[in-house]
């Protein structure tokens, strides 16, 4: 199984690294059965976060139809701005639109054994490019508004599991998201084992559209 995290212009760094090192450590886990990349949308090179010009190395470029899952991570850099002036997170984001990225998750999605996955902002990306109408997703808490306008049921919580997308708030709740990946891919001994390696216990029930519904309170 492949895990592609996918780096673009402006990205956020613990967007993608959390979720990273989780995977990577679940790959050893199951020996090796799992093999994690970081990949660009247009092929291997350096890609330049949102964070103090850090930059990381594309290995690969993304390959949407690989059985696994395509993470894509969120922006970071100011909130607000002149758009015209500064590259604000939403800007970053909008930006994606314009590249081969959507048309790549289109055809992830389409892929029979893929799972597409956001971490913070990176839900924000796939719905402002109109991939996610009509599904159920959550993005930081900023951006849960804008989330909703673009027709997606937004679900408050760390993490949603909406079958073949995955989707997680804020920055930090990659290891959440990480984690749960791979408790859904092999079962939570491996989940577990890589929780205690990292000292880090998982944050929040994660949301799925099964089990009783509650009564209004």
């Amino acid at each position: 199984m492949l895990a592609q995290i996918v780096l673009f212009e402006g990205f956020d760094p613990l967007d993608v690294v959390a979720p990273f090192e989780v995977l990577c450590a679940g790959s050893d886990a199951v020996g090796g059965a799992l093999e994690v990349r970081l990949v660009g949308v247009d092929g291997p090179g350096p890609v330049t976060s949102g964070t103090r010009g850090l930059r990381l190395e594309a290995t690969d470029v993304l390959r949407p139809e690989e059985p696994g899952i395509v993470l894509v991570p969120g922006a970071s850099g100011p909130v607000e701005g002149d758009p015209d002036e500064v590259d604000t997170v939403p800007v970053l984001l909008a930006r994606t639109a314009g590249t081969a990225l959507p048309d790549l998750v289109r055809r992830a999605f389409a892929a029979p054994d893929v799972v597409v996955a956001a971490v913070c902002g990176g839900s924000l990306a796939l719905a402002m490019a109109g991939l996610l109408e009509g599904r159920r997703a959550v993005t930081h808490r900023l951006g849960n508004d804008v989330l909703e306008a673009t027709g997606v049921e937004v679900v408050p919580a760390r993490v949603v599991d909406d079958g073949d997308l995955v989707t997680a708030g804020g920055v930090t709740s990659g290891l959440d998201l990480g984690l749960h990946l791979l408790e859904r891919c092999y079962g939570p001994r491996v989940a577990h084992a890589v929780e205690r390696l990292f000292e880090y216990e998982r944050r929040g029930v994660v949301w799925r559209a099964s089990g009783a519904v509650p009564v209004p309170a």
